[in-house]
């Protein structure tokens, strides 16, 4: 945005960083089942530290330009092809199944405690300093990940078998994701989460620059607060007692409805409080869809499973990023962020529909019922 001035650049930026999932996802989630995941992050990580190591070089140089980033930004596109879904699938090495549930929740927690401070921190930089040490800070970060990864004590992870090498390994992970209900409705609500309401980075920028001339430092700020909400619903998350498709189409469409209030916020104070609660409703939608795809699933097709996952909900950030930018910079920013929540808002209203009809479902409103007022019952005992 400070090399170019323009939003659209920022949504392309995105765009170009998860093109490369939406197109080779699943080749990655293939990858990740027939090796070493540890060795993958390994891998992924230091390509990644060298990534921004030439970012921080280019800016303190000064020779940075706006197709330097552009170049760098698909590049690490093409390294978390192969990062995400080792990423995910890893979380189940180091705990085992036993306690997969929580360590899915417990991973967004610290995830999320690194982008309360990273944004803020970045912020402050990008005004004191300038863009070029914030990035090689990222460096120093992704060498320390590399660090931990050779530390870890490898007798005592629960590594799986690696899958054997197989023809149509792609098609049999696609055909498994769609003929369970609690991996493709999931799947279904984070393509529309994807597309509209995950590039709120590219609209936060818009109403950062252009609605309160807030600046970077103002960009940090509402990421953070985003982030304060999201880290809020990791930690509820692990309270979680029982996990179902219903609560999960719930929070994305919870979500949804934060944004669209969130636009119709009067002052920098309001939208803030309301980002916050945008964070919560995100983190407790990412964390229940991920347990739900993870816990419905074999360890023998994990890896593919997770990548068709994340192929939908990184590679749908690639459609939505140009869009978002272009109405927000050609529109109106207020309108932007109605498509970002109004879109997810009807798509779970809708699913939530079709699920209570296949189910037999009511909804049953008992104001005396202190406890429960509303529930979901089954129309046989309605």
């Amino acid at each position: 945005l400070e090399l170019s001035g323009s939003v659209t650049a920022v949504g392309i930026t995105v765009a170009l960083q998860f093109l490369p999932s939406l197109l080779l996802g699943p080749w990655g989630g293939m990858i990740a089942d027939r090796f070493a995941k540890r060795k993958i992050l390994i891998l992924c990580q230091g390509m990644a530290a060298v990534l921004a190591a030439a970012l921080a070089a280019l800016a303190l140089s000064g020779a940075i330009e706006v197709w330097h980033v552009y170049l760098i930004a698909l590049v690490l596109g093409l390294v978390t092809v192969l990062d995400q879904p080792a990423r995910q699938v890893f979380v189940n090495e180091l705990v085992g199944p036993n306690y997969l549930r929580n360590a899915i929740s417990v991973n967004s927690t610290t995830f999320q405690l690194g982008g309360l401070i990273g944004p803020a921190l970045a912020g402050w930089m990008l005004t004191a300093v300038g863009a070029g040490w914030a990035f090689a800070g990222n460096a120093v970060a992704c060498c320390s990940t590399v660090a931990m990864l050779l530390l870890l004590r490898k007798d005592q992870l629960f590594v799986s078998e690696p899958a054997p090498k197989s023809k149509g390994m792609l098609r049999e992970g696609l055909r498994y994701a769609l003929g369970k209900p609690t991996i493709y409705w999931p799947w279904l609500m984070a393509g529309f989460i994807a597309v509209f309401a995950m590039s709120l980075p590219v609209v936060l920028a818009a109403f950062a620059d252009h609605v309160f001339n807030a600046g970077a430092a103002g960009y940090g700020l509402l990421n953070a607060l985003v982030a304060l909400g999201a880290l809020a619903g990791a930690v509820a998350s692990t309270r979680r007692r029982r996990l179902r498709l219903r609560s999960v189409v719930f929070c994305a469409g919870m979500y949804g409805v934060m944004l669209c209030l969130a636009a119709l916020a009067p002052s920098m104070p309001v939208f803030g409080a309301v980002m916050v609660l945008s964070g919560f409703w995100c983190l407790m939608f990412l964390t229940g869809s991920n347990q739900l795809v993870q816990v419905s699933s074999n360890m023998g097709i994990r890896g593919r499973v997770m990548s068709l996952y994340i192929m939908v909900l990184i590679g749908g950030q690639a459609i939505g990023g140009p869009m978002l930018g272009w109405v927000a910079e050609h529109a109106d920013p207020h309108v932007a962020l109605l498509v970002s929540g109004g879109v997810p808002a009807l798509a779970a209203v809708t699913v939530a529909l079709i699920l209570a009809r296949k189910g037999s479902l009511l909804l049953r409103v008992d104001l005396k019922d202190r406890r429960q007022p509303v529930r979901i019952v089954r129309r046989a005992a309605a």
